[in-house]
């Protein structure tokens, strides 16, 4: 290639031209997708916990065994069964009631049932002082029928029902009528 003037100057292939390869447009980096948080706690938890509470700790198991076998589910909420005093024999012991309480919580509440009026006194009792007892919160004690209450408390907490919807199942089934 000559110039005007007649001079020779560098002969440069237009493909080969700085110009000819602009940059490419700058995109932002993909960003690394973070990883999932791991559950602190194993799959089925986290739900509301249920405390069946009864003069006879053998009763209360055998209602807890009930519930839980009526629930059909092979991760159930959390239920814990308490009765009896520290020495085995028939009462109610607030602080058996207390660990049991502990015992359920995932962090979504707790319904506690009770049989008889003495266990009732002990658990409203308990209740009224939640704090002073270490208990967790927020814990409700159910109006209901010790062993339709159970049920029906267990297998909608089991579903994942709320604090509410598992008070409200104990409690309808005390005004279902048998007959």
């Amino acid at each position: 290639m000559s110039r005007r003037d007649g001079t020779r100057a560098d002969v440069i292939p237009i493909s080969d031209a700085p110009s000819a390869h602009p940059p490419a447009p700058r995109t932002p980096p993909v960003p690394t997708p973070l990883p999932r948080p791991t559950p602190a706690r194993p799959a089925g938890h986290g739900r509301v916990g249920v405390v069946l509470v009864s003069h006879s700790r053998d009763l209360a198991i055998a209602v807890r065994a009930l519930a839980l076998a009526l629930a059909g589910s092979d991760s159930p909420a959390p239920v814990a069964a308490t009765g009896g005093d520290p020495a085995d024999g028939p009462g109610i012991s607030a602080v058996l009631v207390a660990a049991a309480t502990r015992r359920v919580d995932q962090g979504h509440g707790v319904v506690v049932l009770a049989d008889l009026g003495g266990a009732v006194t002990t658990v409203r009792a308990l209740l009224a002082d939640a704090d002073e007892h270490g208990l967790p919160f927020p814990v409700r004690f159910a109006n209901a029928p010790f062993v339709e209450g159970a049920v029906a408390a267990t297998a909608t907490a089991t579903a994942g029902g709320d604090l509410t919807a598992v008070l409200d199942a104990a409690e309808e089934a005390y005004r279902q009528h048998k007959g």
